[in-house]
């Protein structure tokens, strides 16, 4: 027994030893120019062991055998920190601090002080994610520092210090979004990549990329904004990308709840709530929306649903999985479009009672991340939309009185599913981070369109009178696109860097069903009357390239240059729409051309934020409109065809600076700032074999855009001016000054002040202000169709009031 017992203890003083003799290492690692809200590695090679810290930099590793290592710090865009670790006790603490790389892989912050700046806007990093932006121009948008109305999506307002871009105004509410730049149409938003967490939001990327759904402003933590350049990551599209991240859960809290209530001009009510936080393994936001309003023109009633959800569940530091759902649903009643005299006349009145408008939209999707080491990383995206729309209503020209005949009933189907995949690596040649992206991507996709005629009430009656032979046409356009691409980024100094990229497109699309071919005499009456059955396919495979350079002396002074190609397909979807103010060419072929960026930006502390940039995209077989005449009925309308090649050239600027930093103190709470932002722009028609068109100005293109802002802060407090102001330009590619059915014509400049006060008191959060603050008379867009024909005039002063309880 005694023999037994003094085993015991010795087995059990032996594993105690043992025990004793290791130890756990952890401490905090800090980056030397900014906060850095990203993991960071720590690597100890003798033991072929690595350890993640949190997003704020806190480490911890498991026991480690008592001894000395060489222990490696390290993050992307900052150096690696080697420090020699003598464990020798339970717990040994150690702080390190990584210094910034001078090449900068990291990013600059555009707003300074996050509390109190004017610019919110912010570059991306050159590698974030599983996407490198290196060499190309971008912004990124931080909605927390925006002012302005978020209920109403304020577009002018969110992208005060994006240059370059024409944005419309189609609704008081901003259910939709129309943003172009550099030379292209702002119709939803439809010659961009538009993408909601990395995923397509719009209707059909191929054949129909019009975007009639956009998230909530509140619940987007920030909004993404890369060039034409983008085009070789994601897609042919010669805006570029844009793309809405949504908010996350707190990762400090359980559970954090955010009750917003806006109420507005013209019986404005918006309730938002948000739900979010996380536990160890997950991380969890929801949000709901409700909207309602009048606007300031009759017929013009609104009512927005929308509901998000995104859940996270970390099966690791270096696994996760990602489960997102969003639905938006909405009815707007539509009061038409007005002529050129009209609007003079009363811009606020409405000559339609019987158009409306419905939307359903409903997204899903589904990412894996995984981290194979500190060094390369995959991310895998399955995404679904299920959507329709429903446009119904009167479409003859607004200058000819409603006949209160049937209306126009055109439903819009869209069902289409994918998969992007994409890997990132890291490496080191001769003390140089070199990085290169390769990925790809499954879409297929389905549109169903139909169009014939529904009854001729008033009223919302979204239903076709003869739903087996419509009066119109019934047309699938099935679509498929099949790409690849792969960008490397060739770090040849720590200052400069070049950035190739090459992507390989397979895109099939197509058209099955028929239209009505009807034609009448004088008096209205049918004299032929036939259903035309057609099929149509296009396939084509191609590759495109690009090529970014980037010189980055310091924060305060970097060069980058890029140039891409690019493509873009025509909409089979609009093909077949019948539209007394509008016809297509049944001969429409795919655009090509190129972009092309040089510029200088930097960060002068948190002072002086600067990007001054030179930019061309030249425009092959550009789809343009062109006022045709009926040799019949002598009606004019748009035709829309392959009007030419147009180049579009210009300079675009920013410049934020903070007064109060920059001459009195860089280190108080108070901060004065302006800012500048403004695009010199000329675009024209060349080399047409048309006289109507060449050397015409190209449609939508406003020659100067200018905004500035003041804004003032001291702690929870800050108000904005801004002031914005817009050229004139045409509406179509001949350059037409007036029409009488004001489909087409001169848009002229017109200028808007906004005014906005924030300020926040514990849980409470209050913001209010005034829009078009001078009331100006003015109007963004002359409409083809719905939400008109004809100009689509924009409200007048309007007030806002938010109150924000945050628990």
């Amino acid at each position: 027994m005694n023999k037994f017992l003094t085993l015991y203890l010795f087995a059990f003083i032996s594993i105690v030893s043992f025990a004793q003799n290791k130890g756990i290492l952890s401490g905090v690692i800090k980056t030397k120019s900014k906060a850095l809200e990203d993991k960071k590695v720590i690597s100890i090679s003798s033991l072929r062991k690595t350890y993640y810290s949190d997003i704020q930099g806190n480490y911890k590793t498991d026991s480690i055998p008592f001894g000395k290592y060489e222990v490696i710090y390290y993050t992307l865009g900052f150096e690696q920190k080697k420090v020699t670790v003598t464990i020798n006790k339970s717990n040994t603490k150690v702080n390190a601090t990584l210094k910034e790389l001078a090449y900068n892989l990291e990013g600059v912050d555009v707003s300074g002080n996050k509390k109190n700046g004017v610019g919110a806007t912010k570059r991306m990093r050159p590698i974030e994610g599983v996407l490198i932006s290196q060499g190309k121009k971008n912004e990124v948008i931080d909605i927390e520092q925006t002012g302005g109305n978020k209920a109403v999506n304020q577009g002018r307002q969110i992208y005060a210090q994006i240059p370059g871009l024409n944005i419309w105004e189609s609704d008081g509410a901003g259910i939709q979004l129309g943003i172009g730049g550099r030379g292209l149409n702002p119709s939803r938003t439809s010659n961009y990549n538009t993408r909601q967490n990395g995923y397509d939001i719009s209707a059909d990327a191929l054949g129909y990329p019009e975007t009639y759904y956009i998230p909530p402003t509140e619940a987007v933590k920030k909004i993404q904004l890369i060039r034409g350049a983008a085009a070789l990551q994601f897609g042919t599209q010669f805006g570029g990308l844009l793309n809405f991240v949504l908010k996350t859960g707190n990762e400090e809290k359980k559970l954090e709840a955010t009750l917003r209530q806006t109420n507005g001009s013209f019986g404005l009510s918006n309730t938002f709530l948000e739900l979010g936080g996380s536990t160890k393994k997950w991380n969890y936001y929801a949000y709901a929306q409700y909207k309602k309003g009048n606007d300031f023109r009759p017929n013009s009633e609104f009512d927005v649903n929308a509901i998000g959800i995104n859940a996270q569940y970390k099966f690791s530091e270096k696994t996760s999985a990602n489960i997102e759902f969003t639905k938006m649903s909405y009815l707007a009643h539509q009061p038409g479009g007005l002529t050129d005299l009209q609007f003079n006349t009363n811009p606020d009145t409405s000559y339609r009672t019987r158009n409306w408008f419905q939307v359903d939209w409903n997204l899903a999707a589904f990412q894996f991340d995984h981290e194979f080491n500190s060094s390369a990383r995959i991310n895998s995206r399955f995404f679904g939309l299920i959507a329709n729309r429903k446009a119904l209503g009167v479409l003859e020209q607004i200058n000819r009185i409603d006949p209160l005949q049937e209306r126009d009933y055109i439903l819009g189907e869209f069902m289409n599913f994918g998969n992007e995949t994409r890997f990132l690596k890291t490496y080191t040649v001769k003390d140089n981070i070199w990085a290169f992206v390769t990925g790809f991507r499954y879409y297929k996709g389905y549109n169903h369109s139909m169009q014939g005629l529904a009854d001729s009430t008033d009223q919302p009656n979204f239903e076709y009178l003869n739903p087996n032979y419509v009066e119109g046409s019934d047309y699938e356009f099935p679509s498929q696109n099949i790409s690849a691409f792969i960008e490397h980024i060739f770090a040849l100094t720590n200052h400069f860097s070049i950035t190739p990229g090459v992507r390989f497109e397979s895109i099939n699309t197509n058209a099955n069903g028929w239209y009505r071919n009807t034609v009448t005499d004088l008096a209205g009456n049918v004299v032929f009357d036939e259903k035309v059955t057609e099929t149509q396919s296009n396939n084509r495979s191609f590759v495109i390239g690009g090529l970014g350079l980037n010189y980055k002396q310091s924060d305060t002074l970097e060069v980058y240059a890029n140039a891409s190609q690019n493509y873009r397909s025509i909409n089979f979807t609009d093909m077949q729409i019948q539209n007394p103010n509008f016809k297509i060419d049944p001969n429409l072929e795919d655009e090509k051309g190129y972009n092309f960026d040089l510029g200088v930006r930097g960060l002068v502390g948190n002072k002086i934020n600067y990007d001054i940039s030179l930019f061309l995209l030249s425009y092959d077989n550009r789809i343009g409109t062109a006022i045709q005449t009926d040799p019949v009925l002598f009606n004019v309308y748009q035709y829309r065809t392959n009007i030419s090649k147009s180049v579009t050239k210009g300079v675009e600027g920013m410049i934020a600076i903070d007064w109060w930093k920059l001459l009195i103190n860089d280190t108080s709470k108070l901060s004065v700032r302006t800012f500048v932002n403004t695009a010199f722009t000329d675009a024209k028609y060349v080399s047409s074999l048309e006289p109507a068109f060449n050397n015409k100005k190209v449609e939508l293109v406003p020659e100067f855009t200018f905004k500035t802002g003041l804004r003032v802060g001291y702690g929870n407090f800050s108000t904005q001016f801004q002031y914005s102001y817009t050229s004139e330009h045409f509406s179509d590619a001949t350059n037409t000054l007036q029409q009488a059915n004001a489909v087409n014509g001169l848009i002229p400049a017109y200028s808007i002040v906004d005014w906005s006060v924030k300020y926040k008191w514990k849980m409470l959060q209050l913001e209010t202000g005034i829009n078009n603050l001078t009331n100006s008379i003015y109007f963004t867009r002359r409409a083809t169709a719905y939400p008109g024909p004809g100009i689509i005039p924009s409200a007048p002063r309007n007030y806002f009031l938010t109150l924000q309880l945050r628990v």
